[in-house]
């Protein structure tokens, strides 16, 4: 440990959901570019799916970084327990789960970060916890670190959770559907209408409402906030929350350099290769669709794989292809594909606008309405697949999609994304 002496050192925690693992992973190999060493935590569980994704056995210990400290970056990796064994499902019983996250799994965080601090007394330790936990400022004042909270979303969503409390004093939270009221006094907002906040802030009876709160409560203790957002895209909200805390912009987190030469595992599930499927199409013919890793069949009916009718799939080979899971960047950067019917989780909406496609959004909860109102209103780089209504007719979801693959409408939204990629997210 001589060599270490003084060297800064991040303990870093990630939600255990994808949307939340891979900008996690990402920001932990850019940290350690920049000389620092890393201790990268997944649960247990996690690595477990990482594992077995990659075609590893699961009673093999396998060491996600290590290719990464061959290249010389300082990366520890090591796991913890959830309280939960393996075969739990935590998708099934996802408010059980969230509700041990936030009560139960703080304890078991707390020892560890005690042991890894015991361990190494002369590194600099700090911590650096996802924003949507409710426990790190109560164990960096503990143990007497710097407490870096990271935020995977937009900085616009982040606003509206930190002034959670200024909402609910002008009636704003809950925010009842039924009722559009434009919102207009929260610092580097200009204007959004209550349709548009996320899904927590309507129902605050839900178990996730609940322990958000307390998230974005806790947030408020940290030394500096972290955004996977771009400054020049969000400059607004940004200075308004300056005036708090020092929040910094550090996306698109996904797509920097360091990337390219070190490739980390952080799929849970196994990736279909759809290249050669796709290099068989016209350019820009082909609209990818994905609804993000939490809406799966699996929750809605486990075990059944027989979800689509027989002979489904060689009827609509030449014109169409169902996978369970892929490398979305790698399909976005397709030239085949033109278009993205997307739920706008911020992973997808980023990792569109870098590769130039085009959205037609259709969100479905948590942050996802309030990023559609970024790429549909505010940036004008994506159309609405429906208007205030998670409920939308086939007829009308088929004759959308046809306007926008073969409408002068998709040349126009494809200039502005070009423009916006070129301008604010090439740096």
């Amino acid at each position: 440990m001589g060599e270490n002496h003084g060297k800064p050192h991040a303990i870093m925690i990630s939600v255990p959901y994808q949307g939340h693992i891979n900008p996690f992973v990402n920001l932990a190999l850019n940290i350690a570019s920049k000389g620092f060493s890393i201790t990268f935590v997944h649960l247990e569980f996690v690595h477990h799916k990482l594992s077995k994704a990659h075609h590893s056995s699961s009673t093999t210990v396998v060491d996600f970084f290590s290719e990464a400290r061959e290249s010389g970056l300082d990366i520890r990796y090591t796991t913890i327990r959830d309280g939960y064994p393996l075969e739990f499902d935590r998708d099934l019983h996802f408010l059980e789960y969230v509700n041990s996250l936030y009560h139960d799994f703080p304890a078991r965080v707390d020892e560890f970060v005690g042991n890894v601090i015991q361990s190494d007394p002369h590194s600099v330790h700090f911590l650096v916890a996802d924003t949507i936990y409710n426990w790190p400022a109560t164990i960096a004042r503990k143990y007497n670190l710097v407490n870096v909270s990271f935020w995977t979303e937009p900085a616009l969503v982040f606003s509206l959770g930190y002034h959670w409390d200024l909402l609910r004093e002008n009636g704003h939270v809950p925010c009842k559907d039924d009722k559009e009221v434009d919102i207009n006094y929260l610092p580097g907002v200009e204007s959004i209408s209550t349709r548009d906040v996320m899904s927590y802030l309507r129902e605050e009876e839900i178990i996730v409402s609940e322990v958000l709160f307390w998230a974005f409560q806790e947030v408020k203790k940290a030394d500096f906030i972290l955004h996977n957002t771009v400054q020049e895209l969000e400059s607004e909200t940004l200075s308004g929350l300056n005036k708090y805390l020092p929040n910094y912009a550090i996306g698109p987190i996904n797509f920097s350099k360091i990337l390219d030469t070190n490739t980390i595992s952080k799929s849970l599930w196994p990736e279909s290769d759809c290249t050669e499927w796709l290099d068989s199409k016209a350019p820009g013919s082909v609209l990818y669709v994905s609804f993000g890793s939490l809406v799966r069949t699996s929750i809605v009916s486990p075990g059944d794989a027989n979800v689509l009718p027989a002979g489904y799939q060689d009827k609509v080979r030449d014109k169409g292809l169902v996978i369970s899971w892929c490398d979305q960047i790698k399909v976005l950067s397709n030239p085949a594909v033109g278009g993205f019917l997307t739920h706008n989780g911020w992973n997808s909406t980023v990792e569109s606008m870098w590769c130039g496609v085009p959205m037609i959004c259709y969100p479905i909860t948590y942050d996802q309405l309030t990023n559609r109102k970024l790429v549909a209103d505010t940036w004008k780089i994506g159309v609405s697949l429906c208007d205030g209504t998670s409920t939308v007719e086939r007829n009308e979801v088929a004759e959308k999609i046809r306007r926008f693959m073969d409408g002068t409408a998709l040349e126009g939204l494809k200039k502005r994304q070009k423009r916006l990629r070129g301008r604010y997210m090439m740096h």
